[in-house]
């Protein structure tokens, strides 16, 4: 893969309580407003940045110019904070799926242009938090 810049998207849900602690997706709403953070340790001083889903729970990313698909590898994405919690929303609880807490790891999935420069856009997760469920 010739060298490009990155750019990073993904999926942010709320589990329901009844697939709390499960590897599932099931009944699970997307998430608005939770933040995603990209840390990747390629540099000196590295890079981090972070962003927030829209409506649909959906994030994209367009990395700093300095980090390029040279060194994608060192990246890793996680969901920091699910956003404001509402009567309805309570997802509170970061998830283990698709490595949610530690971090995980970018997979290429196409060549974008954006403007006059090509990125290869990387997806992550999808990733969940959940509601702290009595069982």
């Amino acid at each position: 893969m010739s060298r490009r810049l990155v750019a990073v998207e993904g999926m942010v849900y709320c589990k329901s309580c009844k697939y709390s602690g499960v590897d599932t997706l099931l009944e699970a709403s997307p998430l608005q407003g939770a933040t995603v953070k990209l840390a990747c340790n390629n540099t000196k001083r590295g890079v981090t940045m972070e962003t927030k889903t829209d409506k649909n729970g959906y994030f994209f990313m367009l990395a700093p110019k300095k980090l390029t698909t040279y060194a994608f590898h060192t990246c890793r994405a996680w969901p920091t904070n699910p956003g404001p919690t509402t009567a309805t929303m309570t997802c509170t609880v970061p998830s283990k799926l698709n490595n949610g807490i530690t971090g995980a790891m970018l997979k290429p999935s196409k060549t974008i242009n954006i403007g006059e420069h090509d990125y290869v856009l990387f997806s992550v997760g999808p990733f969940a938090f959940e509601p702290a469920c009595t069982r």
